[in-house]
């Protein structure tokens, strides 16, 4: 649990609200530029709070651009599109999400929930607007494949809470045929050279590792 206990060290990164607007990564080339046999890129959305904004070292340099860095030095048909929000929680998320779908959307990483545990939130609220942000992405983009990032709560919450909540994500996960990321800071939280001065922001290193965290799980939903 020592993991779990840096991490919502890690999670005062989601409580500080800095509202960073929603950015995406540079679009692909041109069609001119592009060969004229090239499939058209899917789209993976990446739909979080300020772990997936970049916090601290803007969303060039987030695990969601890295990862789009990788996918293109593979020549793979994706593009990136980064929909996170600092200081989001699992109820803002279900919120905004109608607006995210407006563009398609081939794969949707869901980084959302590590607030809630903040917060202590009911751990059965957490769970159904998780669910219901899934049920928009299943209503709108039907064949869209759905990845779900791991958190954990701060075991000051105690152990029935805390267990409750780590419970959250596999089970959602199950239910919804989702990929799972078991813990998205796994090698990150608590590791004073892997975060900024905060001590709670992963540095453009530490993003490095969690992008490995989410590739591991990411990569074979690739084609």
């Amino acid at each position: 649990m020592k993991t779990a206990i840096i991490l919502l060290a890690a999670m005062g990164l989601l409580s500080a609200r800095q509202n960073a607007p929603e950015r995406a990564t540079p679009n692909p080339p041109p069609a001119s530029l592009a060969s004229p046999n090239a499939p058209a890129p899917k789209t993976i959305l990446f739909f979080g709070n300020s772990l997936t904004a970049g916090y601290g070292v803007g969303a060039d340099q987030a695990f969601p651009a890295i990862i789009g860095r990788r996918i293109d030095s593979l020549h793979w048909p994706y593009k990136i599109v980064n929909a996170g929000l600092s200081g989001e929680t699992t109820a803002g998320g279900k919120s905004r999400i109608g607006w995210v779908l407006r563009q398609p959307v081939d794969i949707f990483v869901l980084e959302l929930g590590a607030n809630d545990g903040l917060r202590g939130i009911p751990v059965a609220a957490t769970t159904a607007n998780l669910q219901a942000i899934i049920d928009s992405v299943k209503r709108k983009y039907p064949a869209a494949k759905i990845v779900l990032a791991g958190m954990e709560a701060l075991p000051t919450m105690g152990s029935t809470y805390t267990t409750a909540f780590h419970n959250i994500f596999p089970q959602l996960a199950a239910k919804n045929k989702a990929a799972l990321i078991p813990f998205l800071l796994q090698g990150v939280g608590g590791i004073p050279q892997l975060n900024q001065a905060d001590g709670i922001h992963p540095t453009e290193q530490g993003h490095r590792i969690v992008a490995n965290n989410v590739w591991q799980t990411l990569r074979p939903l690739l084609k």
